[in-house]
């Protein structure tokens, strides 16, 4: 028999990100996944209300966390992973690692480049490097690293007992799919992955690492929309975009038109160079401040009046 973890779901509204904490409920040891650090882009404050109120529940319920995972370096909202480590660590608990899969490694050195990141920065800032299906354990539950990509090459997600932590790579039915742009993303990818989770047994729970529900989505008897989970079966069933017997042409040709009109995440590039530094500040300057890089956009005709006079 399966040991069955105690899973507290946090929705952060701002990003509407789904943090969770996954315990064993016999030793009380626990995971982390997907944190959120808050963050003000007219005032570039970062604030730490949403990651306060998850070691609140920590303390609540007498849990000791073991690993702070990430599910891939999020492009929508800062994480909490070093934060947490550290006020953890301020309050007498063990040292929990902060872990994410190996090829984080190709996605730092993606940004690092854009971004202009010393690779000093970069180094040894996650403990752990999950490989393809690693295994490790949760107090006395195991759990396995499912590499998952297609929204970005790194994804992974994590199976705890007889639910999987999807992070971006399937939402909700009525909310379908994630987008496959970013660099190194791919919608074949992307559909490849979503099979890998619809196999699986048709009771495990997927759960999401957003929700976005539509104005259709009726609320639950609290009046609550955002729902953390379905099951394998209600996704192979109902999924908009990737329901039992969708073809790969068909998906990836939706997933590429859909994708080529979307804006950019309002917290883009900050949350990358945060994310891959897993949540370190930047380097700061000799005066103290801490810079994040921000690109200008702007027409090519309008770049090369503005450039100054050709000498």
């Amino acid at each position: 028999m399966v040991n069955k973890p105690d899973i507290h779901a946090c929705f952060e509204a701002v990003t509407a990100t789904w943090q969770y904490l996954v315990a064993d409920p016999e030793t009380r040891d626990t995971v982390v996944i997907d944190s959120v650090l808050d963050f003000n882009p007219v005032t570039s404050q970062i604030s730490t209300d949403t990651a306060d109120g998850l070691l609140g529940l920590i303390s609540k319920y007498n849990l000791t966390v073991t690993r702070i995972l990430e599910t891939h370096a999020h492009a929508d909202h800062l994480t909490a992973a070093t934060y947490l480590q550290q006020k953890l660590v301020d309050e007498g608990n063990p040292r929990p690692e902060i872990c994410i899969g190996a090829r984080i490694t190709e996605v730092q050195a993606t940004f690092a480049s854009k971004y202009q990141i010393n690779a000093s920065e970069l180094a040894n800032v996650f403990d752990k490097l999950f490989q393809d299906n690693e295994e490790f354990m949760i107090g006395k539950i195991r759990a396995k690293v499912l590499h998952l990509p297609g929204h970005t090459p790194d994804h992974v997600g994590y199976l705890i007992g007889e639910n999987v932590f999807t992070g971006d790579s399937i939402f909700n039915p009525d909310v379908g799919s994630a987008r496959a742009d970013f660099p190194g993303g791919s919608a074949i990818a992307l559909y490849s992955s979503s099979q890998t989770l619809l196999g699986l047994p048709e009771d495990y729970c997927l759960y999401v690492g957003h929700d976005y529900p539509p104005e259709t989505r009726a609320a639950n008897e609290v009046g609550e929309k955002y729902k953390p989970y379905t099951t394998v079966k209600e996704q192979r069933e109902e999924n908009k975009h990737l329901k039992e017997g969708t073809k790969e042409e068909d998906f990836v040709k939706f997933r590429s038109e859909r994708d080529a009109v979307l804006g950019e995440p309002r917290l883009l590039h900050q949350s990358l160079q945060f994310n891959i530094r897993a949540g370190r500040l930047p380097a700061a300057t000799e005066g103290g401040d801490m810079f994040l890089h921000i690109p200008v956009k702007a027409s090519k005709e309008l770049i090369s009046l503005m450039r100054g006079p050709k000498l």
